[in-house]
């Protein structure tokens, strides 16, 4: 590799991680909040009301049937950070650096094995 295409190489993986830092980070602050289509379409035909318990629903809908997932206790349930509502940019950076961590050691394994084979 030249000089200067390793130059080029290095900006582009730079202003690939600056980009995916400001993504994950900074504009998952301005997601909606709303439920997704699924949730709203679960919720159709219900009310949500608070109480003392917590949130409640009344009227008929598939959502009432629902039950909590296994994993909703862990670390980054609902896109936030041992569940503080103000850390959803932190739980995005941690989400796309695991991701990458997973997905580069793959790519890592198999180019490995690649070259021990040829």
């Amino acid at each position: 590799m030249t000089t200067q295409a390793g130059t080029r190489h290095r900006r582009f993986w730079v202003g690939f991680g600056v980009a995916i830092l400001l993504i994950a980070g900074v504009v998952s602050y301005f997601a909606s909040s709303s439920p997704d289509g699924l949730d709203s379409a679960t919720l159709r035909g219900c009310q949500v009301v608070t109480t003392d318990q917590g949130e409640q629903l009344t009227g008929n809908c598939i959502a009432q049937h629902a039950t909590e997932h296994p994993m909703s206790v862990s670390p980054l349930a609902d896109y936030t950070v041992l569940g503080h509502p103000a850390t959803g940019g932190l739980a995005g950076i941690i989400g796309v650096a695991v991701v990458l961590a997973i997905a580069g050691g793959a790519f890592w394994v198999i180019a490995r094995t690649r070259r021990s084979k040829g």
